[in-house]
């Protein structure tokens, strides 16, 4: 297998992956809190955690993905109190609104989909072992895990005791052997969802589900943790106290991943600031390709400035790659035979090929990787002009790996994957035979010099997103894709 190299949150360096189990990688990704329409912010590390999971696919690894869903919180408990419907209402429709928009990006379904609510026992049984092990301690109906008992806390944030006490926000508990101890389970209040546990009846706290249901699909220690940055502290290095304590593993996480934050105008994202953008409100004015290019157009770790002139700097960059799309396929149409140009084109495609290889196994960097493809585009197209200005005699063998290649690319990347199947569809030969007429007449405007109309229908069809190309070989046409 080709050898990749991730970026490790834990060890601040670049380290070469090896596997837990040879040929196989598992990962675990936080998942949403379903209170509310997924923003822009959710968005990002599930399309990074897809490129990821595609890429470790088509080197050859067997993949297992897991993402949580938080479905007990504070938040749909609040939400669900002012709406005057259950909190499991309240989930369950912010769940249907997750997949809704993530489908629409191409964001590929995890393998496993756990959720807090089906999973208390598996929560109750790590909370009582970590008390065995002394961990963790009961006060009145609540349990808290006790941090000076776990000699790695703080190594992945690389904060000590002492600074986090300085600059946190602590909630006054003088019941607490520290104020940094933190909840595993929470005894029951009026108005709250609540389950029996040997504490009386209650919930878990946040962090200890992901630690439960990531060691019950992967085991107690598995290949990559992600998630955003902001959940480094304390949600992250909480999991690491719970799962190692449990567990006795160390690490029970081989490399911990952490995409960058995402600022509107270079302002942090909050509702605060009124500047707050849900994903669905979003694809109401842009393409889902345009949205998910633009979230890899930067490498995952930097932050993301996002803002309309990004957007549509997305849009006009997929236009040129759909443009390749449409003249690759152009190009298998064309007349079989030998040429000199197709073969070069083959050989810069496989240069192209090598470096987002290269970029992609290089802490999966799409941003070098997306340049790559774009440069293969951009001579695809000079060679599609170069046919359109000759004979049209193409190599289809180098036509055909120059496409291979082109495709493997925009899969794993995740975008224009409709352009592809050209122009199919159900009424596609009827369409076709439309376009033809439409082609025809305009060109018999052309012929007889009646330009003005000629470039009217031009026109017209570009405004309702069918762009004509002129050749030498005639006029052709295709659907804007963005």
């Amino acid at each position: 297998m080709r050898e990749i190299t991730v970026y490790n949150t834990m060890t601040r360096q670049k380290e070469v992956f090896s596997p837990v189990t040879p040929g196989e990688a598992k990962m675990y990704v936080c998942g949403v809190t379903p209170y509310n329409h997924p923003h822009i912010g959710n968005a990002r590390p599930f399309v990074t955690w897809d490129v990821i999971r595609r890429y470790m696919k088509h080197v050859g690894y067997k993949v297992t993905y897991v993402q949580n869903f938080t479905d007990v919180d504070d938040k749909i408990i609040n939400t669900s109190n002012g709406e005057g419907v259950s909190w499991v209402t309240i989930a369950n429709r912010y769940i249907d609104s997750y997949f809704e928009v993530m489908d629409a990006l191409g964001v590929q379904r995890a393998d496993i989909y756990p959720r807090v609510s089906t999973h208390i026992d598996d929560i109750i049984a790590m909370i009582s072992t970590l008390i065995e092990k002394g961990y963790a301690y009961e006060l009145d109906g609540d349990v808290y895990y006790s941090v000076e008992k776990f000699d790695h806390y703080g190594e992945l944030s690389g904060r000590t005791l002492d600074d986090m006490e300085a600059g946190a926000r602590i909630e006054v508990d003088g019941r607490k052997h520290n104020p940094m101890d933190f909840a595993l389970w929470k005894a029951a209040k009026p108005g709250e969802p609540y389950w029996e546990s040997p504490w009386g009846n209650g919930r878990p706290g946040w962090h200890i589900e992901c630690s439960a249901m990531s060691q019950k699909y992967l085991g107690t220690e598995f290949d990559f943790h992600g998630g955003g940055s902001d959940l480094i502290f304390p949600h992250h290095e909480n999991e690491i106290a719970q799962s190692e304590g449990c567990s006795g593993q160390h690490p029970a996480v081989r490399y911990w991943l952490h995409n960058g934050f995402i600022t509107i105008n270079s302002e942090k994202m909050s509702k605060s600031l009124n500047n707050f953008f849900l994903v669905k409100d979003i694809l109401e004015q842009y393409s889902p390709d345009a949205l998910r290019y633009f979230l890899l157009s930067t490498h995952y770790r930097s932050p993301l400035d996002f803002s309309d002139e990004r957007l549509e700097e997305a849009n006009k960059s997929l236009e040129r790659l759909s443009t390749a799309i449409e003249n690759l396929l152009y190009l298998e149409g064309c007349e079989a035979g030998e040429c000199d140009e197709a073969q070069r084109l083959l050989a810069r495609a496989k240069t192209y090929e090598e470096e987002f290889e290269a970029a992609m196994s290089d802490d999966f960097n799409t941003a070098l990787a997306t340049s790559s493809m774009f440069g293969l585009a951009k001579e695809i197209n000079i060679y599609y002009q170069e046919v359109s200005s000759r004979n049209g005699v193409v190599c289809q063998e180098a036509i055909a790996e120059v496409k291979r290649i082109f495709k493997f690319m925009t899969e794993i990347i995740g975008v224009l994957e409709k352009a592809w199947e050209g122009n199919t569809g159900a009424n596609a030969a009827e369409y076709e035979e439309l376009m033809q007429v439409i082609l025809s007449v305009r060109q018999a405007c052309r012929d007889q010099k009646q330009w003005a109309l000629a470039d009217c229908i031009r026109d017209r069809l570009s405004d309702i997103g069918i762009v004509i190309e002129d050749s030498p070989q005639g006029a052709r046409w295709k659907k804007r894709e963005v």
